[in-house]
């Protein structure tokens, strides 16, 4: 009886089907966006809605070719059950809350349908993004990292102290010419790594719990920063009068809606995931993450490859610093201050298991995204931010639930 309720699929038909659906909605958005919007005169109706169908048309059918190669290439068919279905939409379950909650802003407002507020999440979602990426690594070895946003506010001062025109009156660095862009850049980054390789060497030489030993260079980081933001005559006073190169950083692109961010935090995603699916070193990371001790069997020096993935980890906070700063051109010894904890709460709804050795870079972008859209649709409609903090606090409690269920089925 039970093999009458298993349904076989050839990978190649389903994403056959995946890449129709996605075709069918590219071609609904252009006939909407085109031909529909101007000829009935629907621009305060729909406003973008048929582009934003078009786009996400776009991203299904070039998933479906992806897969479509994959599966060129394993030829390998799947089995569902009804077990299967159920747990495919429980895993899914966040996303079709989501998919309800655009529903109902765009009910109280149409506006929110508009090219201009999905530029504005991408752009604002940029910096979390990478951040969330650093994160991911210390994730997927069953740890984590409490000083990352320490390590954003700290670059994001390095960074921004070096950077000031000459003729601002309240210079960090008074009698200090103007550098190349690039050098404070670095510094900063560099100065992120130094204290990620202070993690790595904790966890990895002492085996320390990544918990206690991030908690505690989260406290030296803010004390360093602290005690170099208050240095005379700066004396804690907000960094401002940025270079216009800098701040040319966090702009949008001209003549269009797009800021510079995006691109950035697509090219950093890009290396991110190369670096996880691609590379020796990314197979470690799921393999000490799955289970330690048969990668110590298998030859992983996992002495090395946590080092690596903390300094790489800090590598993207700096990153994640620089671009923060010159996004809301400013910065304090303050930036950053639970920072860390959206980023593992994007990276827990996005897939990315607490018990190691599972997590994708797809993942962690959709929950990345899901938080900023419910961020921005939810102030579009003029929703407390005391409810915001709720909402965000049940949609984490339910994503981790779902990771321990499907931890302990396993």
């Amino acid at each position: 009886m039970a093999e009458n309720n298993k349904k076989i699929l050839n990978l190649r038909k389903v994403s056959l089907m995946q890449g129709s659906v996605g075709l069918v909605l590219l071609l609904i958005g252009i006939l909407l966006q085109i031909v529909i919007r101007p000829a009935f005169h629907l621009e305060k109706t729909i406003y973008d809605l048929g582009s934003i169908i078009a786009i996400i048309g776009g991203f299904i059918l070039l998933k479906a070719i992806f897969g479509l190669i994959q599966s060129i290439k394993r030829n390998r068919e799947m089995v569902y059950t009804k077990e299967h279905i159920k747990q495919l939409l429980m895993n899914n379950a966040i996303f079709m809350v989501l998919g309800i909650l655009i529903i109902g802003i765009i009910f109280i407002r149409p506006d929110f349908m508009q090219m201009k507020v999905v530029w504005n999440v991408l752009s604002q979602a940029s910096t979390k993004l990478i951040l969330a990426l650093g994160v991911c690594f210390t994730l997927l070895i069953a740890g984590t990292d409490l000083s990352a946003g320490r390590m954003v506010g700290l670059s994001a001062v390095i960074s921004a102290s070096m950077l000031q025109t000459m003729s601002y009156s309240g210079r960090f660095f008074p009698d200090m010419g103007l550098p190349p862009l690039i050098w404070p850049i670095l510094l900063a980054i560099l100065a992120c790594m130094a204290f990620g390789l202070l993690n790595g060497f904790l966890v990895a030489k002492f085996d320390m719990h990544p918990f206690i030993a991030t908690l505690a260079v989260q406290v030296m980081v803010y004390g360093v920063v602290s005690l170099y933001f208050d240095m005379p005559p700066n004396n804690s006073q907000p960094l401002g009068g940025f270079r216009e190169d800098f701040l040319a950083i966090g702009q949008k692109i001209p003549g269009t809606d797009i800021s510079r961010l995006i691109p950035i935090a697509m090219l950093v995603t890009l290396i991110v995931w190369f670096i996880l699916n691609k590379t020796n070193f990314g197979k470690n990371i799921y393999a000490i993450g799955g289970n330690r001790e048969a990668a110590v069997v298998s030859g992983v020096n996992v002495f090395r490859t946590i080092l690596v993935i903390f300094v790489l980890a800090g590598a993207l906070y700096g990153i994640a610093g620089v671009l923060e700063a010159a996004r809301t051109a400013g910065a304090t010894n303050n930036y950053g201050l639970g920072y860390e904890l959206d980023a593992i709460a994007a990276c827990v709804v996005g897939g990315v298991s607490l018990n190691g050795g599972v997590g994708t870079v797809a993942g962690i972008i959709s929950g990345v995204l899901i938080f900023q859209v419910i961020q921005v649709g939810l102030q579009f409609i003029g929703i407390s931010p005391m409810w915001q903090q709720i909402i965000k606090g049940v949609i984490i409690a339910v994503a981790v639930a779902i990771d321990m269920a499907k931890y302990k089925r396993k």
